[in-house]
């Protein structure tokens, strides 16, 4: 076995006369941190769980130094643990005890282990701790007996990066990571026997015996070589990797050169397992963790994936040899020799995997199958390297080819839950991405231009926005057509583009490049170029309404027709006052002021953003009664309630009022009640109307009848009492006319 740092092992006697093992270590730096973090080597600490009991083994809850990833390991690489382990560790950052985690057992196994190799848990991330309480026991109602020479196997990831060494303070770090195992040969070897006694003796755990090589498989699986090949080139880009001395790999682990497959026909996706809220600065220190339980705890030879994801899709180089070669990984039992192997740090059985990390792996799997020319959304023949059967229960044959999607689960080829099913229902999208075209092309918004119907239109400059779900990093570019030719190329980040149309009418859409070279083109859209403004037909004009009379607000409907040679889009009143009228809208009832000017206007709006303003001025003018000519008998009456405070009463049969003014509008202010009476409305010598003021209640300054002219003249209008029977009396408060 490799060396190994040790720490001295005591014991305690348990109730009922067993023995249990316990730490003895110097103090913690009790989770205070530092300004920076010191660099600090990894460690692997050992601890021995004394076999005094065929059927549970245990550690009580104790201090140790410091660690973030553990698991529990046996002698014998071939033997299972038919069982349950289960472990609580002391955190440094919160100086609290964990629950009780669950180790996962049913790991892949070797296919060809040899001397010195152990079996083993996956490991557990469990964040920077400093005590451990470890519980083993064989599984219900069996005899099996736990495997010898079970251990605890502690693993300090250490701080040994220049940007790690940077952050400040102690990282907190969450529980949780276990890996798929090695599968580095078919054939199988006796296990070595069990050296390890239940004394408590010092463990060294610095010693090792050669670690397992990556030979080749049975006869009947395809053949795995030394020798270094060339990189063949791939039809899409290579992404961002963190070589492994970016992460921190200490190479002196690695005692045997890498092996190389012929060529990487499909793609395993894997979850390390564990809690996901670690902190993505800590992936290194995760992704070495791994790395030194599969070396020094396991004895292999290297970590079994050949590349590693993170939650934030920071993509880590896994096995040496080279990322774009074809190297032997030991991460899918029975798989290896055509395949390569992605795991995403975390747990995804019931979560999610973001879409940082799913776009990473599509990427690499896109990458790895380009270079020998492997379609991501397709299927392949790969032949099994060993018997077994998968997780659906579908049995392979060692030496038989059977079909896979080329980027498949874990899952597919071993009967393991990994990677979890909720990232094995995000497969078929990782395939979309890697594949292409382009997923979820669509336009958003025009702008510059204003949609009426099917058609938009614009003066000529737009700006085209749109969406994809394919991820950014997949897409090369993305190109603006305008009637089918490229006027316009942005890069795979954009979402919008800006062209600049001739008069008249065209088809506008989006094409997107996706790195694989597949394109994709949204449905064209019809946008015409105009730049004619809309008319009025009928100019803005105010004329008198019914309702209440004021000295400072009269009752006036505005009015106008706008039309346009395209399509008509709105009309906006800019003052008096403003406001936003529809297409087909020609008339609002607003108040003017008296005897003021006012200039009302207007603006028309095309789709295309043209315009025409027009903007009439107007003046309501209010006559009182004493302005008029006066015939008959007529009373003058003094209240608040009417204009100007007084107001004119008759009773008497014929009398008359007779108001001459030039302008355009008219209408007669009067006061109601129940006792008024009626009155004839002459207009230019002409009677036009019988009014009856009669009212249910009591109103004041009511304009009660009014009358307007297409243009602006001289008129007379003239009220005269019909003297009704029992209520013959009328109030008249004034004349109201717009010039």
């Amino acid at each position: 076995m490799k060396r190994r740092a040790w720490i001295t092992l005591g014991a305690v006697v348990l109730g009922g006369g067993g023995v249990a093992a316990y730490a003895v270590a110097s103090p913690s730096d009790g989770g205070g941190g530092v300004a920076l973090r010191d660099k600090r080597p990894v460690k692997v600490y050992d601890l021995a769980l004394p076999a005094t009991a065929t059927s549970r083994r245990e550690l009580p809850r104790k201090d140790t130094e410091q660690f973030s990833l553990l698991g529990v390991s046996w002698t014998g690489a071939t033997k299972r643990l038919h069982g349950t382990a289960q472990v609580r560790t002391h955190s440094i950052a919160t100086g609290e005890w964990s629950g009780w985690r669950d180790l996962e057992l049913d790991v892949d196994p070797l296919e060809k282990p040899e001397a010195g190799t152990r079996g083993a848990s996956e490991p557990l991330w469990v964040g920077a701790s400093d005590g451990v309480q470890v519980q083993v026991a064989r599984k219900n109602g069996t005899t099996t007996v736990l495997p010898k020479g079970l251990q605890v196997n502690l693993v300090d990831p250490g701080v040994v990066t220049d940007a790690e060494a940077k952050q400040p303070g102690v990282t907190a770090e969450p529980a949780g990571f276990a890996v798929e195992s090695d599968s580095p040969a078919a054939s199988t070897s006796a296990a070595p026997t069990d050296t390890t006694s239940s004394s408590a003796a010092p463990t060294d755990t610095t010693s090792s015996s050669a670690a397992p090589t990556a030979s080749a498989s049975a006869s009947t699986s395809p053949s795995a070589s030394a020798t270094v090949p060339t990189a063949p080139p791939s039809t899409v880009p290579k992404p961002p990797i963190t070589s492994r001395a970016g992460w921190g790999a200490d190479e002196s682990k690695v005692d045997d050169p890498p092996t190389y497959n012929t060529d990487v026909k499909g793609v395993f996706v894997h979850h390390t397992d564990g809690a996901n809220d670690y902190s993505c600065a800590d992936s290194a220190s995760i992704v070495r963790g791994i790395y030194a339980y599969h070396v020094d705890v396991e004895g292999w030879n290297d970590i079994g994936y050949n590349f590693l994801v993170d939650k934030c899709g920071t993509v880590f180089e896994g096995r040496a040899g080279g990322t774009d070669l074809p190297v032997l990984g030991a991460h899918t039992y029975g798989w290896n020799r055509e395949s390569t192997g992605i795991a995403v740090l975390g747990n995804y059985v019931s979560t999610t995997a973001s879409n940082a990390a799913l776009t990473s792996i599509a990427r690499i799997a896109a990458w790895k199958l380009g270079q020998y020319g492997g379609d991501p959304a397709g299927t392949v023949q790969l032949t099994a390297g060993a018997t077994q059967t998968n997780y659906f229960a579908k049995s392979f044959t060692a030496g038989t080819q059977y079909t896979f999607n080329r980027i498949s689960g874990h899952r597919d080829g071993f009967n393991t839950q990994c990677p979890g099913g909720s990232l094995y229902g995000q497969l078929q999208t990782i395939r979309d991405w890697a594949a292409g075209p382009v997923q979820g092309l669509k336009t958003t918004t025009v702008d510059g231009a204003g949609l009426s119907g099917t058609t938009y239109y614009a003066k000529g400059a737009i700006t085209l926005h749109w969406s994809a779900t394919t991820p950014a990093a997949l897409i090369s570019k993305y190109e603006l057509l305008v009637d089918g030719k490229a006027v316009t190329t942005t890069g795979g980040s954009a979402t919008s583009a800006a062209a600049t149309l001739a008069l008249g009418s065209h088809t506008v859409a989006v094409r997107a490049t996706h790195q694989s070279g597949k394109t994709t083109t949204t449905p064209a859209l019809k946008v015409v170029a105009e730049t004619t403004a809309p008319t009025f037909s009928t100019t803005p004009k105010i004329s008198l309404r019914t309702g209440t009379v004021n000295t400072t607000a009269v009752p006036v409907a505005l009015g106008w027709k706008a039309a346009d040679d395209k399509a008509l889009r709105e009309v906006k009143l800019l003052s008096p006052a403003t406001a936003t009228f529809g297409p087909t809208t020609t008339t609002s009832n607003r108040t003017a002021a008296s005897g003021t000017a006012s200039t009302w206007s207007m603006r028309a709006y095309d789709f295309a953003g043209n315009y025409r303003t027009s903007s009439p001025s107007y003046t309501p003018v209010i006559l009182q009664e004493t302005s008029a000519v006066k015939s008959g008998s007529w009373t003058s009456r003094s209240s608040t309630s009417y204009l100007g405070g007084k107001s004119y009463s008759s009773g008497s049969k014929g009398a008359s009022l007779t108001w001459t003014f030039t302008g355009s509008s008219a209408s007669w202010v009067v006061s109601r009640a129940t006792s008024s009476g009626q009155a004839y409305v002459y207009v230019d010598g002409v009677k036009v109307s019988t009014v009856d003021l009669k009212s249910s209640t009591t109103q004041y300054r009511q304009a009660i009848w009014t009358k307007t002219w297409s243009s602006s003249a001289t008129h007379k209008v003239k009220i005269v009492v019909v003297g009704t029977s029992g209520r013959p009396t009328i109030t008249t408060d004034g004349l109201v006319y717009v010039k």
